[in-house]
């Protein structure tokens, strides 16, 4: 099932007696309808960029499920990718602590199983093909077990809201919101709305220098009632209706807000305390009541 995509940029000078520019541009980015907002003078806006324009390309070639060039494609093509990029790799290292710290609720090698539902076709063997354990991750070579193959979709829009901001704060820009799927504000205070599927808009969230992001396994679905989030631990169906984690870098963020999605309370009381970067867990459960721990 592919998903069009829409990247809009919009530049705004910060204000100064000749008042304020506006740019907004368009274009496929990873996985989400994309908004960057930036404020700052033009000579700083402007490379600014042009360097993220370049940056979500190269996201686009590496993770990309639906180009057949992408080094994720070539991955799942053959089982094996040689000299892996740096970026590419990092992404897989992060995939592997995230796996380990949520004790297999984060686990890549869902995608034939999300295959399988999405193409009604019959999940059993697909099902038995899960486990990141079995992916081997060297500098030089990745290797997947027999069958697998990977999604990055659970992580890769926060990672690479991460590197946009990184990017922007490396060209000197200090008031930034970067939306690739999930928010990572660079300054502040920015507000981003909270909203489950089922129960409507449910408050605003307040961002300086962190990130959210937001799983609702309602929101999509494969086939019949099979939720476009999948438990990789097979069982029980979603716990929560809405998942929102805050923490200091989208990627996390964006990981673990789909690996709680099935896990129960104690769990992820569990889980968060086995982070080494402090999160907010805010949590909407089937009858639209929401805590936050």
């Amino acid at each position: 099932m592919k998903r069009r995509r829409f990247l809009q940029i919009a530049a705004a000078a910060a204000l100064t007696p000749r008042g304020a520019v506006a740019e907004t541009r368009s274009r496929i980015a990873l996985g989400a309808e994309t908004r960057i907002t930036l404020y700052g003078p033009r000579e700083m806006t402007g490379p600014a960029l042009a360097e993220v324009e370049a940056l979500l390309d190269h996201v686009e070639a590496l993770f990309s499920l639906y180009r057949p060039t992408s080094a994720l494609s070539q991955l799942n093509q053959s089982g094996a990718l040689d000299a892996p990029s740096p970026t590419f790799l990092d992404l897989l290292q992060l995939s592997r602590r995230l796996h380990d710290q949520t004790a297999g609720r984060f686990d890549p090698t869902i995608q034939p199983l999300w295959r399988a539902l999405a193409e009604g076709r019959d999940p059993s063997a697909a099902r038995r093909l899960i486990g990141f354990d079995r992916v081997q991750i060297g500098a030089d070579r990745i290797t997947l077990g027999p069958g697998q193959q990977l999604t990055l979709n659970g992580i890769a829009q926060g990672y690479a809201t991460d590197l946009v901001t990184a990017a922007l704060a490396r060209h000197g820009l200090t008031r930034a919101l970067v939306n690739i799927g999930e928010h990572r504000g660079l300054g502040g205070p920015w507000r981003v709305g909270l909203s489950d599927p089922a129960h409507g808009a449910l408050g605003q969230i307040t961002l300086t220098d962190r990130a959210v992001a937001t799983s609702s396994p309602g929101a999509l679905h494969l086939s019949g009632s099979e939720a476009h989030i999948l438990n990789p631990l097979g069982g029980s169906a979603a716990q929560w209706s809405t998942v929102s984690v805050t923490a200091d870098r989208a990627a996390l963020a964006d990981g673990l807000s789909t690996a709680l999605c099935f896990a129960d309370l104690a769990e992820i009381r569990s889980i968060a305390a086995r982070m080494e970067e402090n999160v907010t867990i805010r949590l909407i459960d089937h009858s639209g009541d929401l805590r936050t721990l």
